[in-house]
Parts: structure tokens; sequence; C-alpha cells
């Protein structure tokens, strides 16, 4: 569904991404994680055609992201911090952005009615907490029934219940066959919902594999400790390529 091939992404002498190939398909939940400054921004803002690489090639389900923007129609975006008209309500956002896609006629609402949302949906985006704010994001990524969903630290603010919810929401839509990509500085909300661990550092890909090879790999269960069994014994790039 989406194929990276050899992409460098450079900022002056600092390369944000260095020669990244890899692939992802229906059906996974990856995680990219990576310290700071590793690259997982950038990456995702290139899949999104926010950033354009010096070198190499992205294709989003065939369509090279340089030249078909077409494939956008597909994505559903949850960035970190929602930007959105602060004077409008809940209820006006949601609606402009139905009348943005006309060639959409069936929505997902199902984060609207789990985060009860309807019971204030006339409060302005100004009036909204972050947690309320994350919310929302989470709620305008699914509403277009996209098959590719991309979440920038989608549990960041969110109180257990909403978590839980989220999370539960993101694992059925991978059961029922979308492609998710999730960045995450915490680790443990990953756990349940993670088939597949890309990780970054300095720009380079250390490396992508399922959760269950690493698991088996590291002797450990949950991710964290997955994770930092892994960079504390100092793996070497290659070998887990």
């Amino acid at each position: 569904m989406i194929k990276i091939e050899n992409l460098t992404k450079r900022y002056g002498k600092f390369y944000a991404l260095n020669d990244i190939s890899a692939a992802f398909y229906k059906g996974q939940t990856v995680s990219l994680l990576g310290p700071n400054g590793s690259g997982k921004t950038t990456l995702i803002k290139s899949i999104l055609g926010l950033v354009i690489a010096e070198s190499g090639v992205i294709k989003v389900n065939g369509h090279d992201v340089k030249k078909d923007w077409a494939y956008k129609a597909d994505i559903g975006y949850m960035p970190q911090i929602g930007r959105y008209p602060e004077n409008m309500t809940i209820r006006q956002v949601i609606r402009m952005l139905k009348e943005m896609r006309k060639d959409v006629n069936s929505y997902d609402e199902e984060l609207i009615e789990r985060f009860s949302l309807r019971a204030i949906e006339h409060k302005t985006m100004k009036s909204l907490s972050g947690g309320t704010r994350q919310k929302v994001s989470a709620c305008l990524a699914f509403l277009f029934r996209p098959n590719l969903l991309i979440m920038d630290e989608p549990t960041a603010g969110l109180d257990p219940v909403a978590s839980e919810i989220l999370k539960n929401k993101i694992a059925l839509e991978r059961d029922n066959g979308k492609l998710i990509l999730i960045t995450s500085h915490v680790i443990s909300d990953l756990d349940e919902i993670t088939s597949h661990v890309m990780y970054l550092q300095d720009g380079a890909l250390v490396f992508y594999k399922t959760a269950e090879e690493l698991r088996a790999s590291t002797g450990e269960e949950r991710l964290n400790k997955v994770i930092a069994a892994i960079m504390q014994n100092g793996y070497a790039y290659e070998n887990h390529r």
C-alpha cells in the first residue's frame, strides 16, 4: 500500500532521513518509534506530501506522491496538535469538512458517539481542553472511512477511558484491513495494537520488524522493554533491516 525507496531528506548538512526504504501493507499497525529528531515526523510529512525529499520515491497505492496528489483522498490524518478555526463550534468544524468532501456520502461517526461529542458540539474550539481537541482530531481522522490512517501521538492528552476507546477503534480498523501508521513517545500505549515496529535514529532506519519477532529476539513482552533491550544491547543497524 505504501512503498518507500531510498528516501533521503536533508536540511543543510543534517540528514532528517538517510536512504530509507520500507513497505507498509493493509492490515498492519506500524508504530514509528525513535528519539526526538530521529526522522519520524519528516517521514510522515513526506508520505503526506508536505515535505519533498531530495531523492527517493514514495508510492501510495501505486501513486507517486510527487506527481499525483489524488492519493490523499484516502488518508485520514490525526496531527499531534490540531489547528482549527477558534471561533467555530465542534458541529461547524465537522460540517465544514463534510462540505469539503462532496465525494463522500457515508461517514464513520462511531468516535463522535463514543466520545460523547454530541453533548458538547455547540462549544467553540477555543474553549476546548487539549484532550477534547484530541478527541475531535481522532473523530475527523476516521470520518471519511479512509483506508490509510496516519496518527501522530494519538493518545497524548487523552484520559484513560478515551485512550482505550481510541485504541480499540484503531485495532478494529486494522482488523478490517486498513493500514495505520502511528508515532508515539508513550510506547506502553502501543502494546495491544502494534503489529510492526519501525525504529529510526538520526534519520537512519535501525530496524523494521514485526512486534512478535522483536519480542522473540529479546525475550521481553512489553513493547517499551523490547525497545529498551534492543537499544541497550547496541544492536547494529544491519542486523534489523
